[in-house]
């Protein structure tokens, strides 16, 4: 019955969305992705959320209940990247929020590159690593230069990788000092971004800042809340990790909306002839310091101010652009950080120990191959190889892949190992359609191991657990608000990149040049009607 009636609806959706035709190109694009932001949540939370924020998109935009990404191992720097570019991993080169720089022996981010310094900040980053256009630079191409295009995030993968090489700048709050910070990549730094450093920033705010929750009594939603009482957090103006720590919670949502008018207010965005575009990235993330991340009191209070902020936005949109001459889009990065302490109910099904499996493939292949380093590590699941060597010793890669592959195969845990050759040339095996989308051939590793569900990853040389295996499915909303576009709710799944598609087609511009999806059917039912009336 609950399925017949959601086809009946979906149906009736439908019929109305390909009845009205498509608005005029709007003078803004506003591109909201919201880092870990949950679709149960949002249903689970409901009742904490006003009238103007959350439910006013959901109840009044073009709302697709249920967005896919195409690979694995979704994360805040690949998922944006996606978004941006309609396009997996495989081809903009975004495969994590970090990277292994093996002849440096240590993680960087996968945006560092030290040709570019920073503005407020010492971080070194730059958008050349992402190896495809975005909506920006589309946009930015299609007006010659004229269109302004603008990113703002809480975190510098989000602002750089939504922003693109063409835009004007991105911004994102630097750990260290609480100013908005940028890449000298980009010229342009706005005056008033100068001045909200300087006297209303985080810097000059965050002495001795308190958060406790804003609507303790609603807080309702999980009955394993393992704490019900108020909680207290202090950012003292002492701490040195203080911006790292409100950077994970509420108000760092409220220091981006902060910029955001200041952008509204100050840059005639949507004010001129060709339309501008300014994306904007907020957290939903649990907060760092919180220990029963599935349920807790903190990740409620999160959204329900989330909620205002949004409600903010939407306010500013309207007073300065008009909402229907913006086209405001919401959606998420599809995946959660999770980790429940679960007091020891749960075991683990095992441990898997990445550099006991690393050091005895090396014995392996020393055994087959003699003396030498022939592995070269292990990150985020996937195994290197000293490819040099290899190249010297004159040994055939795909043969010393393959064994490789069949003995680590056997280790306790490992569901299944695929070499880079498989992913690279055997497109004939579908099932590794997902894990050849989240590779980028000149980054990752040349085994990529899927562990089984339950197993926790272990870091020998810290004694502690690196990250517990979980295959969960987080359900993604993609929400296309103003624009004079109609009320519908589509309930069949969609994929992720074709966001990107459908932005470019209501600007009429080309989708970035690796975005293989077509825009959704319901934006072009909406095109054909207005080239019939």
């Amino acid at each position: 019955m609950n399925k017949l009636l959601s086809s009946i609806i979906a149906f009736l959706s439908l019929a109305s969305v390909s009845s009205q035709g498509v608005a005029e190109v709007p003078k803004l694009v506003v591109y909201i992705t919201i880092d870990q932001l949950r679709g149960d949540y949002l249903q689970y939370f409901g009742h904490t959320f006003g009238e103007k924020g959350f439910k006013k998109l959901f109840n009044e935009g073009l709302v697709y209940h249920h967005t896919r990404f195409d690979f694995p191992q979704l994360s805040q720097a690949a998922s944006t990247a996606s978004l941006h570019t309609g396009a997996n991993p495989s081809y903009h080169g975004i495969v994590g929020d970090k990277k292994y720089d093996f002849e440096e022996k240590r993680e960087v981010s996968i945006i560092y590159d030290p040709a570019y310094m920073g503005n407020y900040t010492s971080e070194t980053f730059s958008p050349l690593p992402l190896q495809t256009t975005t909506l920006g630079d589309e946009l930015k191409l299609a007006s010659d230069g004229r269109s302004d295009v603008y990113s703002i995030a809480h975190d510098a993968n989000a602002a750089i990788l939504s922003a693109g090489t063409l835009a004007n700048a991105a911004f994102w709050i630097d750990d260290y000092n609480g100013k908005w910070a940028t890449s000298t990549f980009y010229k342009n730094v706005p005056w008033y971004v100068d001045r909200h450093n300087t006297s209303e920033g985080l810097s000059n705010k965050a002495n001795n800042e308190t958060w406790t929750p804003a609507h303790l009594a609603q807080y309702t939603a999980f009955p394993y809340s393992k704490d019900t009482k108020d909680f207290k957090y202090s950012f003292d103006k002492n701490d040195k990790n203080k911006f790292h720590r409100i950077k994970s919670s509420p108000y760092v949502n409220t220091e981006i909306t902060n910029l955001f008018a200041k952008f509204i207010q100050f840059a005639d965005l949507g004010k001129r002839t060709n339309p501008d575009m300014l994306s904007i990235s907020y957290y939903a993330g649990n907060y760092a310091e919180v220990a029963d991340k599935d349920f807790s009191l903190e990740i409620q209070d999160t959204y329900a101010r989330l909620d205002k902020e949004i409600e903010r936005l939407l306010d500013l949109i309207e007073k300065n652009v008009g909402i229907k001459h913006t086209l405001i889009v919401l959606t998420s990065t599809g995946y959660f950080d999770s980790s429940t302490n679960n007091t020891g109910l749960l075991k683990p099904k095992g441990e898997f120990f990445p550099k006991r499996c690393t050091a005895l493939l090396n014995m392996y292949l020393m055994a087959i191959y003699g003396h030498g380093n022939w592995v070269e590590g292990y990150y985020n699941e996937q195994i290197y190889f000293n490819r040099k060597l290899i190249e010297t010793a004159k040994i055939d890669f795909n043969d010393l892949q393959q064994k490789s592959a069949e003995f680590v195969a056997q280790f306790s845990g490992v569901q299944n190992v695929t070499t880079f050759g498989q992913l690279l040339f055997d497109t004939r095996d579908e099932g590794n359609q997902a894990f050849r989308n989240g590779m980028y051939k000149k980054i990752s590793g040349d085994l990529y191991l899927e562990l089984q569900p339950g197993w926790m990853i272990m870091d020998e040389q810290n004694k502690q657990q690196i990250k517990p295996i979980r295959n969960n499915a987080i359900l993604t909303p993609a929400v296309f608000y103003g624009n004079n576009l109609p009320r519908a709710d589509i309930f069949r799944q969609v994929k992720a990149n074709g966001i990107a598609a459908t932005i470019a087609h209501v600007l009429r511009i080309r989708p970035p040049n690796a975005c293989k999806e077509e825009p959704f059917s319901e934006f072009l039912k909406m095109s054909n009607k207005q080239k019939t009336e």
